[in-house]
């Protein structure tokens, strides 16, 4: 019995010696600055992820020899050789920095922190670059960024005040969610203006999910999601400054910091746009309003211990964009110059984020956001205004072990809308949506990844005279099968829902005028998917190439449609028949010893809709679009961009179509230590859509205007300096 005993004391010894959990500390650059980078461990399935103070631990459970293999955005990979037990507890990895590739970034929209690489769902990304890139040629707000986004449209709803909406794959700007953060703050009354509230400045990733994403995101999720990602803080302080100025009156003065203790960091933008009234052609009215715009962003970070993470922000936009006929904005305003269209917002989004790391692999994230959303709209003898308010509570629970990740959570969503003018014919409306959702990603093999979830939720709209409440049960799944080190592809479906709205960008162009509070509307209900293959390879040592063609198609069934009565008023209906958007995409990208790259995209949109009579093609969705840039860069030195596009035909409400139109930029940036100056030609060749027709027609008291389909300021020169401390 006793030696029995002394046995089993020794296999307890040994198994408890078998066991150790390193604490691992990730830097990279010249300042060792704390990375939140990745880590698997060669011939093992699964990964870590570190935080924002570049910690992760690892237990391992039994004694010998590991590779550790740690990547991150911008560094290069390393091999780290341990063997367990290892002589300490703690280990630290430092990065070189290294050319930046497309399987290191780390998406953070399916929260399961994988590399792009590994994400069944298919995300694009724009990374840091880019985006620093586009900020010179439109500092004030992204729709540039979006704008030169294969399959995605920015679709301009008003003539002179140059309102503008979100298209993704041809439809309508209310079914593609936009996030900050993940906080969904920009839908229903408060998607007014939205793409031109949100600022460059502080962002370090755009990601985008093309067709059905409702597991995570729920209902507007219906042609994709757009996320963008902010910047967090590092050791070392970062201090960025830009002024811009362009030929029409254009004006940016803004800056972003940041910087973090061991337990306290923050982040700030400020940022202020001015804009002078321009009338290109000479009609009267304005193609760019006079606008005067302020944001303010400031986030605060508490890292209580090295596995929690508290995040605090506030994001306040209050901006005024006046445009019609110049003479009444000047102060000039006659008996033959009346027309004016003015637009005063006012918005505040409060975000709250806590985030606790539970062990080596799972994670609890609880968000909470409060948001108002103040807006006024006037033209002459006409005002609209209302408020509304958002709030949105998520909790969810991560883990990642082995071949499985699974996020769990649950969700509510609060919105409500108030008329200001209170009339008989007010329409505030109110919406309740709670739901709870599941995803389970499944590493089947190395080059097998299934992922698959599901959302049930319960929405309840109402107002003054109706009230209506839906279950909406919606699974998705995605499939990555990788064929080698060269090709993979992915393929996803799923399904979706939108709750009724008043605020579409069909009703934007008419500052919703004479339109009807809804009743007796159902949701719109949709299923879909996209399905593409990739390949990349070196075409020469020097030469890389990466291919990327992607089929979508979405149905969207009863959608929403507006129809006016004999008395001109306008109302909601759901139409029998439904919305089909089918077509591809394709992607190129040459990369020439990393100083040269070409960019080229083409996308085919088919999209239709069957409820309409005659002509079924959706207006305003060219079927072709060409985009294409060639950059090219001399790191610290300088950077110089050609880019080109086409946009086809497009069908326009009366039943004509528009004409094919080209474009042309040019960008050229001087790089020097702590600053730099550029310049940027955009649409040198000065294409605008009243050198094809006049856009204004009528008298200038009571104007009507054209469908906007291409630019129509023209030619805009634009130069600028950037400050980096």
């Amino acid at each position: 019995m006793r030696l029995l005993v002394i046995l089993l004391l020794s296999g307890i010894s040994i198994y408890s010696e078998a066991q150790q959990t390193l604490h691992i500390k990730i830097t990279g650059g010249e300042n060792k600055a704390p990375l939140s980078a990745s880590i698997i461990i060669k011939g093992i399935t699964g990964g870590y992820l570190a935080d924002t103070t570049g910690t992760t631990s690892i237990s391992f459970t039994a004694n010998g020899s590991y590779t550790l293999v740690t990547s991150a955005v911008g560094y290069e990979e390393k091999e780290t050789k341990i063997t367990i037990p290892y002589a300490s507890d703690r280990l630290e990895i430092e990065l070189e920095s290294g050319e930046e590739e497309l399987e290191e970034v780390i998406v953070q929209s399916t929260r399961t922190s994988r590399t792009i690489a590994n994400v069944p769902t298919r995300v694009e990304t724009i990374e840091l670059e880019e985006i620093d890139e586009k900020s010179n040629m439109r500092p004030a707000n992204v729709a540039m960024i979006l704008h030169e986004s294969t399959g995605i449209q920015v679709q301009q709803t008003s003539a002179t005040s140059g309102n503008a909406s979100i298209r993704i794959q041809g439809l309508d700007g209310r079914y593609t969610q936009l996030l900050k953060d993940g906080f969904p703050n920009f839908g229903n009354f408060s998607s007014g203006l939205s793409v031109l509230e949100i600022p460059p400045l502080d962002l370090k990733q755009v990601e985008i999910i093309k067709g059905p994403a409702s597991p995570l995101f729920g209902g507007g999720a219906i042609a994709g999601v757009v996320n963008f990602v902010s910047r967090t803080p590092r050791e070392k302080p970062e201090y960025n400054f830009i002024l811009n100025q362009s030929n029409i009156g254009q004006s940016n003065i803004g800056g972003f910091a940041s910087g973090r203790g061991k337990k306290v960091g923050y982040t700030m933008l400020a940022l202020y746009n001015k804009s002078s009234p321009y009338d290109v052609d000479k009609d009267d009215f304005t193609e760019v309003p006079k606008s005067n715009e302020y944001t303010i962003h400031p986030k605060l970070f508490l890292y209580p211990n090295e596995t929690t993470t508290v995040t605090i922000g506030n994001s306040l936009t209050q901006g005024t964009r006046t445009g019609g006929d110049i003479n009444v904005i000047k102060d000039k305003a006659d008996a033959l110059h009346r027309y004016f269209e003015e637009n005063k917002t006012l918005r505040n989004i409060s975000t709250f984020e806590f985030d606790k790391k539970i062990g080596n692999s799972k994670r609890l994230v609880a968000k909470q956001s409060f948001s108002f959303f103040d807006r006024t709209i006037n033209i002459p003898s006409y005002a609209f205004a209302g408020l509304d308010y958002n709030a949105y509570t998520d909790i969810s629970y991560v883990t990642n072990a082995n071949k499985h990740a699974l996020v769990l959570g649950s969700n509510f969503i609060y919105n409500r809308f108030r008329e200001k003018n209170n009339s008989s014919n007010n329409r505030d409306n109110t919406s309740r949506t709670g739901g709870v959702y599941g995803q389970h990603t499944w590493d089947a093999t190395g080059n097998l990844k299934l992922e698959s979830g599901l959302r049930i939720d319960i929405a309840d709209y109402r107002n003054r005279i109706y009230n209506n409440t839906e279950v909406f049960v919606l699974p998705r799944v995605s499939l990555l099968v990788k064929y080698g080190p060269k090709w993979s592809s992915r393929i996803g479906a799923g399904m979706g829902y939108k709750t009724p709205t008043l605020f579409t960008e069909v009703t934007e162009t008419m500052q919703y005028q004479n339109v009807a509070q809804l009743n007796n509307v159902k949701s719109e209900k949709s299923y879909g998917g996209t399905a593409d293959v990739n390949f990349r390879t070196n075409i020469v040592e020097d030469l890389a190439i990466t291919l990327n063609h992607m089929f979508f198609y979405t149905t969207i069934n009863k959608p929403l449609v507006l129809e006016t009565n004999s008395s001109g008023i306008h109302s909601f209906v759901n139409a029998a028949n439904p919305v089909h958007s089918a077509g591809f995409e394709t992607n190129a990208r040459f990369v020439y010893k990393d100083n040269l790259k070409l960019f080229l995209g083409y996308t085919f949109t088919n999209a239709k809709a069957m409820y309409l009579t005659g002509n079924q093609f959706l207006r305003l969705v060219p079927k072709n679009k060409l985009n294409s840039a060639l950059i090219y860069e001399k790191e610290g030195v300088i950077k110089l961009g050609l880019e080109g596009y086409f946009t086809g035909k497009q069908n326009l409400g009366n039943g004509t179509q528009s004409p094919a139109y080209s474009e042309f930029g040019f960008m050229a940036e001087k790089i020097f230590k702590k600053f730099s100056l550029y310049i940027n030609f955009e649409n040198f060749t000065d294409t605008r859509q009243n050198l094809f027709k006049n856009v204004v027609n009528g008298s200038h008291l009571s104007p009507t205007f054209d469908e906007i389909w291409t630019h129509t300021e023209g030619f805009v020169v634009n130069g600028g300096l950037k400050l980096k401390l």
